[in-house]
């Protein structure tokens, strides 16, 4: 970070905005119990849960993440490295707040929502990073279809505007490469990219040479590098998701992109271990899964604007069914699943049409399109049956007039769903090439 060390205190500070005004004398002071790697425990009666906390002298800041009677758990906002029992601990009386103003576009944020580039520190507004969903009566109907650019999406997994949808994939199967053609959206004002986990030379990768300029004026970047705290990994989304809902209260319509919920789930379950909590599903504890729902139901589309929320997911061995993955697929809109086996033949993207699916595909497209999507996806079921056969010459002509059209169209349709990243696509070029596919 190149802000002098005042600008980001001073910035830190403004953030930090009351919940409420702070009665005289309401400001305690105690004392560190206990340091850890990544939670702290003070004596200090009187806290709430979310408050932040200074370490005095130094200023270092933690929040509020457990409490038990006179005693807070605190989890820092940067490495314990130094702290000690005994320490001083003041707590401030105020929760964590985030800027959301103009002046993002085209920055890059760290997890708290500090500014990390060479640009001056956010003057505002400020927003609390733990806002409640809409109202359900309160959320428009999602009718109008959010065009990608990706034939594979726009095609067969048209999604909607303000639609949520999970990425589900194994590690080095081209996520990145689908979140820049994603950011290329023509349907979307506002691109906020949130990076949770990641290793710090693919994000100046992805600044400098994935997005283009024209991308990154319109781009809001939250980045937590794997090396970060716990806390600043988890916040990082909720950061992230804060600042998309404020463009979309004034009317934009905004592309969310979180890579990845995995690691954030991970952040929140070493948090929550560490806080004394028991892991049960999958090794995650309670909390993380309560906290999921409450998260992403904040995405969608609103009375002004809309968010539509890609969440990238890692799956252990390819295993669609473990409890995190499970859980996130039930609670979004639709599921596109990433394929290792298309990877490594060189099919990019290698989304496995088959395997994902858009819940909300037939509010969205025409009724020509979802009859022309329909036929290509029972082209390739018939073909996956077949596909031995084939492989082995011993698939024989004439027996199935379905099987035989699945055969001749094959690889013209894996060369349909194939794009190179820099490559335009619009519907009316999409549905002629369907038309063509399916002889429809």
């Amino acid at each position: 970070m190149t802000m002098i060390k005042a600008e980001v205190l001073a910035a830190i500070e403004k953030s930090l905005t009351p919940l409420r005004d702070v009665p005289k004398g309401y400001l305690k002071t105690g004392r560190l119990l206990h340091v850890g790697a990544t939670l702290l425990k003070a004596y200090l009666p009187g806290v709430f849960m979310g408050e932040v906390c200074c370490l005095l002298p130094e200023g270092a800041l933690a929040e509020v993440v457990g409490i038990d009677g006179a005693t807070a758990q605190l989890s820092p906002f940067a490495s314990t490295g130094g702290l000690y029992c005994g320490q001083q601990v003041r707590s401030l009386g105020r929760r964590h707040r985030v800027p959301v103003g103009e002046d993002l576009l085209g920055r890059v944020l760290d997890g708290m929502g500090l500014p990390i580039d060479d640009g001056p520190a956010p003057q505002g507004p400020w927003r609390d990073y733990d806002a409640p969903p809409p109202s359900p009566l309160l959320r428009q109907l999602i009718e109008k279809p959010m065009l990608t650019g990706i034939r594979a999406i726009d095609g067969l997994l048209t999604c909607g505007e303000g639609q949520r949808m999970g990425i589900f994939a194994a590690a080095g199967v081209g996520k990145s490469t689908l979140m820049s053609m994603l950011c290329r959206s023509p349907d979307s004002d506002i691109n906020v990219l949130v990076l949770i986990g990641e290793r710090g030379r693919e994000v100046i990768e992805l600044i400098e040479k994935t997005l283009g300029e024209a991308t990154r004026r319109r781009c809001v970047m939250v980045v937590s590098t794997s090396d970060r705290p716990a806390l600043e990994r988890m916040r990082a989304l909720w950061v992230a998701t804060t600042i998309a809902e404020a463009f979309r209260d004034r009317g934009k319509r905004v592309l969310l992109f979180a890579d990845s919920l995995t690691r954030y789930a991970r952040a929140a379950r070493e948090i929550a271990l560490a806080g004394g909590e028991v892991a049960v599903s999958g090794g995650y504890p309670p909390s993380v899964f309560a906290a999921l729902p409450r998260l992403l139901e904040r995405a969608g589309k609103g009375i002004l604007g809309s968010i539509t929320a890609f969440y990238t997911v890692l799956v252990e061995s390819d295993d669609m069914n473990e409890p995190l993955a499970d859980e996130v697929r039930s609670l979004l809109d639709g599921h596109i699943v990433l394929s290792r086996r298309l990877a490594e033949a060189a099919h990019f993207p290698a989304i496995d049409v088959l395997a994902s699916l858009s819940r909300l595909m037939p509010m969205v497209a025409s009724g020509e399109h979802q009859a022309l999507a329909n036929a290509i996806r029972q082209l390739l079921s018939v073909y996956r049956d077949v596909e031995l056969l084939v492989r082995i010459g011993e698939f024989v002509r004439g027996e199935d007039p379905q099987a035989d059209r699945a055969v001749d169209r094959y690889f013209d349709i894996c060369h349909f769903l194939q794009q190179q990243s820099n490559e335009p696509c619009n519907l009316d070029e999409l549905l002629a090439q369907m038309r063509y596919l399916t002889d429809i």
